[in-house]
């Protein structure tokens, strides 16, 4: 069972591990032992989770998001099949807690009338000065 916050919990049913051989640093140990994880969380069947906050782990997942509805984390960061495994838990927790927090509403502002003001002036003042720095015609 993985533990999200006081009130989401992760029964192990959701979660699947698959571990593969992973490339990268090792020596001979890579070709010897499976220690890259593969985590896999069926998120879309989770109860869980409410509808909207498997929306936002929808976005955040991106493409690690599965057409079943299943979030795939894969980890072969070090050496250790243990640490792997940690550390992909680790980004579930964290990706789930990051789905957790609805984010704030955004107000559309408009600028004040002095601000224009300020802007058209220092618009006009650059102008000026480019246009200062033309060719010299006698008249």
């Amino acid at each position: 069972m993985l533990e999200i916050n006081e009130t989401i919990t992760i029964q192990d049913w959701e979660l699947t591990e698959q571990f593969v051989r992973a490339s990268g640093p090792g020596g001979q140990n890579v070709n010897k032992v499976s220690t890259s994880v593969e985590l896999r969380f069926e998120a879309e069947r989770s109860p869980s989770l409410t509808p909207q906050v498997k929306a936002r782990l929808r976005k955040l997942a991106g493409r690690r998001w599965t057409k079943e509805g299943a979030l795939i984390i894969q980890c072969d960061e070090t050496r250790s099949q243990a640490r792997n495994r940690d550390l992909a838990r680790e980004r579930l927790i964290e990706l789930i807690q990051k789905a957790l927090h609805k984010p704030k509403r955004r107000i559309a502002t408009k600028p004040t009338y002095g601000s224009k003001q300020r802007r058209l002036k220092s618009k006009k003042e650059r102008g000026e000065v480019k246009a200062l720095r033309g060719k010299v015609r006698d008249d």
